[in-house]
């Protein structure tokens, strides 16, 4: 019998079925949805239909996106079963010749050659042929991977194949104390093998005891050598080592090698981590209260202090203070305060600290030394230097926090103020949120630690996007007010069609004119100028079937435009030099500016763990085509430490000289000794002196370069850099940061001169002057915009041509004569910067290049959190991210019956991530995973933390869309109760875990690879661009099952706090989402999520607000069938689970 099932979902009580203008199918079952992106109630709205037909079984058969398309037509998601009713194939979504508003398509595939040419356009799973349905390769869309399949084995390990470690606990100071022993080798099948072989026959073999504890990750590096990370357990099934392979290819090692290399961890009698030893660093230390609150964190330099970091806590569990406090031992700080919850109360008459009226009660170890943070929820607070409230903004009504005065509604559970010590001095930054009566935040209001201010308000509409923004800046309170308006045009799928920028009372300035092919990748971009008929460059954007961009313009024909670029993964024309790559590396990139008309190419090799060997230079017209003019070349330890350099430049006569011949020597992975034998200080300037250290693994001297200090402030930011000291050309320069880690100001001190940077929301202000003698005011230099920057001083916008990584490559600007290129850059591999052509006097106020990050005046790249050398390829710091275990996995929420499933969230989520349990990241020191084609690092701290934020979007969206499913209350399951904060936290958890967070809580039982494959990310100009691709139904449908069934949420969570995320989580919060999250709980037992979930500050912002916005437009269809296309199938099971 043929059910017909018709469901209409609303955004909006105002529809109704008459609304509807897809023309459904009546002898199909369907669901049809409707979501309003504009108001309902005006004329002609927009909006985004969306229809699934299902089969006869009730399974999801095809999936109809009404007018997706930029031209309007429907985009149609076939879906196909096996004999077996397995989906064993996922097509890509087709748009169609013509739109039949939402009628099912008969030929789903037939449009499928004119977008796609003649590529394969599903992607395939082969399964095994057993009840266990065991996934054994993963084929790829596109017709040159039809042979290149990520492969799957599953077996049982060898006798003398993998060595076996075991400890002896004992108690110290209230904390296990496990030494290690080894003890030979495991004999045969006593442990699962899991081997995933990549498209380009990388190999990574995984052993698992009978508990599913992750014992080994071996990497596959040659026939001969193999990468092998050892995990060890202690009798209580707690991580005690991690051992890396440099250090287990010893088998045994003494004390030194063990301080140097291994991770050591420490539990409490409550199994939570209290004490941990990273490589070449001293212990850090952790306290809680009674409800497991992270209170206290100590490490090795506060320690020699007698000091610790602090957090209280509200009766929400919302961090509300943050500072430093004098203390003991570990044991003593948690003995006092083992029995008390750490809450503070609001109380306006508060204490001062630091300068500051703190309006709270101060009862916990009220001797604090130094406050460095405040954060104020629900109420506005009093201050005598609060700005005016507005009552509107834009002609939105402000919320305030008085429900009598704004309709029942108020700022309840939003975080409406923080307050932002300097480190260096007692000045502070305050700042304010404001929210519509929706619960979004429409303005800011920042006060300087000057005393100036910037603000900036926002016109949303119906659905949140951005219509406008105003934002208002002074330096000073005095000083005039800077004013820039911003306004962005979407089409009918709220795709951004233009975005103009508008600088005080100058003319209006179109940074970008967007065009979209049929699949809404971007296609043409119509950059500057004043006219939409007139830009002054237009840029073209190709793609691969993967998705992959492949070019820039076109570097082979430039047609009159100033740069071109071109990525080739699987098709390089050096294939000798440059094999063909499947699995999303880079063989070869070509390049081309207006300025010589060279062409330029660089031909990339890797080895098995996806390092780069070299990379070699090559001018494909030139006279010496392959001469290698700009070649560098590497060679690497097992922990990813580069041991040997190799890098060439052009000499006068046009031919290629080595530069650098660098030799590394190391303690553990410190960097102690550098040794030149090229003699040529073009590149590494040699020495061979020794490179000093603090116990927290930061970088304190470094002689060959001239640095005889660094001094770091407890967040390891250097504070200090003494360059030269004694000689002539002696430098210092001093950095000021905020306690968030922000930087507000640089000094640099050069002889007799001094130069003052400040950055005070992206606007940049530079004071010379003699003897530390200032000018009177500082000069506003410049202010970024999205496609470059505003300079001040010419009064021009000036463009910036970037790459897919971000690399400023060339900049631009509109004169009387035409257009006029300022810059260009190009650079070696790993980011030092190419010399001797094409120089150009660029713009010395504005030194943002390679990865878009500050070039320092000691020749290093600030990338936030830590700083970069290119001559050398390392960071001058320890990556704070590789004690991930702090807030990737949590040791204290896992129970006995929890350990298989969280076993294989953990090696899942940290495999994909930066942190111990990734094999290719164990050199806190290196950059980008040695891969620095494929990835650049957004702040220091993870190299794919961009796709992390994606990933972690995407899945909390999809578990909300779930939870709304089992409520029957919500009448529209995408829009209604979603909580934008929640998908921001996730962004941000992701961000923190590379995506790491959101698949833990899902506990998606799949590999690396896969999700790897599934989502592409890429990161340019400031803009997050993505695209999941159809197979995302399989995440989505593992999120729900996994999570709500499994509740392995729950037990998966307990990540540190923090204060800054908080605040952008709760700047972006819609709605609490209560109903469903109470829903699921009820039935499920699964943890709503706080804000206080979050750990360390990352600057997700920016990422977070595209994100969210980018789930509603870009990749709203995406988002939207993925899961559609499952949660049916995926209740039923739920229901089916729970009626047992």
């Amino acid at each position: 019998m043929n059910r017909k099932l018709k469901t209409i979902i609303s955004v909006s009580t105002f529809l109704v079925a008459g609304f509807f203008h897809a023309q459904l199918s009546p002898t199909e079952n369907y669901v049809s949805s409707k979501t309003y992106l504009s108001d309902p109630t005006q004329p002609n709205p927009k909006t985004s239909e969306t229809v699934q037909y299902f089969d006869g079984l009730g399974r999801p058969k095809q999936v109809v996106n009404v007018k997706a398309s930029p031209s309007g037509k429907d985009v149609v998601t076939h879906i196909e079963y096996d004999a077996f009713g397995m989906q064993s194939k996922d097509y890509l979504p087709v748009p169609q010749s013509s739109t039949g508003n939402g009628a099912i398509v008969s030929n789903p595939l037939g449009n499928a050659s004119s977008i796609y040419g003649a590529e394969k356009i599903y992607s395939e799973k082969v399964l095994e042929k057993s009840p266990l349905d065991r996934l054994q390769q993963q084929i790829q869309v596109g017709n040159d991977w039809t042979n290149k399949p990520v492969k799957f084995d599953y077996s049982a390990n060898i006798a003398d194949e993998v060595i076996k470690y075991t400890t002896t606990t004992i108690w110290e100071n209230n904390a296990t104390k496990s030494s290690i022993e080894y003890k030979g080798t495991y004999g045969a099948n006593q442990l699962y093998k899991n081997t995933v072989t990549d498209e380009d026959g990388n190999k990574t073999i995984e052993f698992k005891n009978g508990i599913g504890q992750l014992l080994l990750v071996r990497k596959i590096l040659s026939t001969t050598e193999n990468a092998d990370t050892y995990y060890v357990y202690n009798e209580y099934n707690q991580l005690a080592w991690v051992i890396p392979p440099l250090l287990s290819k010893k088998k045994t090692w003494d004390l030194a090698d063990q301080q140097a290399l291994a991770y050591e961890y420490r539990y409490d009698g409550r199994n939570r981590l209290v004490e941990k030893k990273l490589p070449g660093k001293g212990w850090e230390h952790m306290v809680y209260d009674k409800a497991d609150r992270l209170v206290f964190t100590q490490d090795e330099l506060m320690r020699a202090q007698n000091k610790w970091l602090f957090s209280k806590y509200d009766l929400f569990g919302r961090v509300i203070i943050t500072g430093i406090v004098g203390g003991t031992s570990r044991a003593d700080m948690q003995n006092m305060i083992a029995n008390n919850l750490i809450v503070e109360n609001r109380n306006p008459p508060g204490f001062t600290k630091n300068g500051m009226s703190i309006q709270y009660t101060n009862n916990h170890f009220p001797y604090l030394e130094t406050v460095l943070s405040v954060n104020y929820y629900d109420t506005y607070p009093l201050y005598s230097f609060n700005p005016t409230f507005p009552t509107s903004i834009q002609g939105e009504v402000v919320l305030t926090d008085n429900p009598s005065t704004s309709g029942g509604k108020s700022t309840k559970s939003f975080a409406v103020m923080s307050l932002v010590k300097n480190i260096e001095d007692d000045n502070w930054t305050k700042n304010y949120s404001y929210y519509d009566t929706k619960g979004r935040v429409i303005g800011n209001h920042s006060i300087n630690y000057l005393g100036g201010y910037t603000r900036t308000e926002s016109k949303l509409d119906f659905t949140g996007v951005v219509q406008n923004t105003i934002t208002k800046h002074k330096r000073l309170n005095t000083d005039t007010e800077k004013v820039i308006t911003e306004v962005f045009t979407y089409d009918s799928q709220n795709r951004l069609l233009k975005h103009t920028h508008k600088v005080d009372g100058n003319p209006e300035e179109i940074l970008a004119q967007n065009t979209y092919n049929e699949l809404s990748q971007l296609q043409t971009k119509k950059v500057g100028g004043v006219s939409p008929t007139s830009p002054i460059q237009t840029i073209d954007y190709k793609y691969n079937i993967r998705g992959w961009m492949t070019k820039i313009n076109d570097p082979s024909n430039l047609n009159g435009k100033l740069f071109g670029y071109e990525m080739k993964y699987n098709n390089p024309v050096l294939t000798t030099l440059a094999p063909a790559k499947y699995n999303g590396n880079i063989a070869e990139i070509d390049w081309k500016t207006s300025n010589d008309g060279i062409l330029k190419r660089y031909a990339y090799h890797y080895d098995g763990l996806n390092r780069l060997l070299y990379g070699h230079y090559a001018e494909p017209l030139g006279t010496i085509p392959q001469a290698d003019h700009f070649g560098e070349s590497m060679e690497y330890d097992l922990n990813g430490n580069i041991t040997r350099l190799y890098r060439n430049a052009k000499n006068t006569n046009g031919q290629a000289m080595q530069i650098d011949n660098l030799s590394y020597i190391y303690l553990g992975n410190r960097l102690t000794k550098v040794t030149d034998t090229s003699q040529n200080t073009d590149g590494y300037p040699g020495g061979g002196n020794v490179i000093g250290y603090d116990n927290n693994g930061n970088m304190t001297s470094h002689p060959d370069k001239g640095i005889n200090g660094i001094s770091y402030n407890f967040l390891n930011l250097p504070s200090e850099i003494k360059a030269n000291s004694g000689n002539s050309n002696a430098a210092i320069t001093r950095y000021v940061y905020r306690a968030d880690g922000v930087k507000i100001a640089k000094n640099y001190i050069l002889g007799g001169t001094t130069k003052e940077t400040q950055y005070l929301d992206g606007f940049q202000y530079d004071n010379s002057g003699t003897s530390n003698i200032l000018a009177s005011s500082s000069s506003l230099k410049f202010v970024p915009t999205a496609e470059g920057y505003f300079d001040f001083v010419k009064n021009k916008y000036i463009y910036n041509y970037t790459d897919h990584l971000g690399n400023v490559r060339l900049s631009y600007f509109n004169n009387v004569s035409g257009v006029e290129v300022l810059e260009e850059n190009n650079y070696y591999p790993f980011g030092l910067k190419h010399q001797g052509y094409n120089i150009l006097s660029g713009n010395s106020n504005y030194q943002y290049k390679y990865n878009g990050k500050e070039l320092q005046e000691t020749g290093m790249y600030d990338y936030g959190w830590r700083q970069y050398m290119p001559d050398l390829c390392r960071w001058i710091q320890s990556d704070p991210l590789i004690k991930d275990l702090d807030f990737t996995f949590d040791p204290n929420n896992i129970d006995d019956d929890d350990d298989k499933e969280v076993a294989s969230a953990i090696e899942t989520t940290l495999g994909n991530g930066g942190g111990i349990f990734n094999p290719d990241n164990l050199s806190p020191y290196s950059y980008g995973y040695n891969n620095p084609i494929k990835f650049d690092d957004p702040d220091g701290r993870c190299p794919t933390c961009l796709v992390g934020a994606f990933v972690g979007g995407l899945t909390d969206y999809g578990m909300q869309v779930a939870a709304n499913y089992l409520d029957p209350t919500v009448k529209n399951k995408w829009t209604d109760n979603i909580s934008v904060s929640s998908i921001a936290l996730s962004a941000a958890e992701g961000a923190l875990t590379q995506g790491g967070s959101a698949i833990r809580k899902a506990a998606i039982k799949t590999t690396v690879m896969v999700v790897n494959n599934t989502v592409d990310v890429k990161y340019s100009g400031g803009k997050l661009t993505g695209k999941a691709e159809t197979n995302v139904r399989n995440i989505a449908k593992n999120t729900l099952t996994d999570a709500a069934v499994g509740g392995i949420a729950k037990k998966a969570g307990g990540l540190a706090k923090t204060t800054k995320l908080d605040k952008v989580a709760n700047k972006v919060n819609v709605n609490s989402n209560t109903k469903a999250k109470n829903f699921v709980q009820k039935t499920t037992g699964l943890s709503s999520r706080t804000s206080s979930s979050v750990s360390k500050k990352v600057d997700v912002k920016g990422i977070s607000k595209q994100l969210s916005n980018g789930i509603k437009n870009s990749t709203n269809k995406t988002v939207e069938n993925s899961v559609n296309a499952t949660t049916k199938n995926s209740v039923d099971k739920l229901k089916d689970k729970t009626n047992e």
